[in-house]
């Protein structure tokens, strides 16, 4: 990847969109912020679990959507690079917002956008598998981890190791990073399973 100065645009825009924290936002006109309940975070699992079936999923829906915004500004500015850009950045925000105190998600659902809408095949095929093992496991965390993993190893099989495959590795970090806590809980087998309300 050739370093271009819009590429420090992409970053900014991806950072302060992924920083509009759904959850955070749509959990205070509920009444009750969801980072102090559950797992203390902001993303749609926590929301599920905090307030309900439906705020969970509007959660998801919002934070798919700044991702996407990140993402296709990215493309407009510099093509795919600036979309990878761009959604690294929209899930850095997502995970330490600004306007929040740095204190946010975990960026699942902001890295299903980005999988998706910068390698179509290899994200869907990440997700997918996600899905699977959330519908036989009921544990969100385990198919979210898996599908990070999952796209890692596509993309070093299939993609160019620079910038691609460090760009997956980035943020699988950041996914296993911000899961090590429910890593944790899923060896020690207190993990809590999707539908167990708080």
């Amino acid at each position: 990847m050739e370093f271009k100065p819009v590429l420090l645009l992409c970053a900014l825009l991806g950072y302060v969109l992924g920083s509009l924290s759904t959850g955070i936002i749509y959990s205070r006109k509920l009444g009750k912020d969801v980072r102090t309940a559950g797992s203390q975070n902001s993303g749609a699992s926590n929301m599920l679990r905090v307030h309900g079936v439906r705020p969970g999923i509007l959660t998801f829906v919002g934070d798919c959507v700044k991702a996407i915004l990140s993402i296709v500004l990215g493309y407009v500015l510099c093509g795919r690079n600036g979309a990878m850009v761009a959604g690294l950045f929209a899930v850095l925000g997502h995970n330490w917002p600004i306007f929040f105190g740095f204190k946010g998600g975990k960026g699942v659902a902001c890295c299903t956008a980005v999988y998706i809408l910068t390698f179509p095949i290899w994200g869907i095929i990440s997700v997918a598998t996600c899905v699977i093992v959330i519908l036989v496991t009921r544990f969100i965390s385990l198919g979210s981890l898996i599908m990070s993993a999952l796209f890692v190893v596509l993309m070093l099989i299939f993609e160019p190791f620079w910038p691609a495959g460090i760009w997956a590795i980035i943020l699988a970090v950041l996914a296993f990073y911000r899961h090590r806590t429910n890593i944790q809980r899923l060896m020690s087998g207190t993990e809590r399973k999707i539908g167990q309300r708080e």
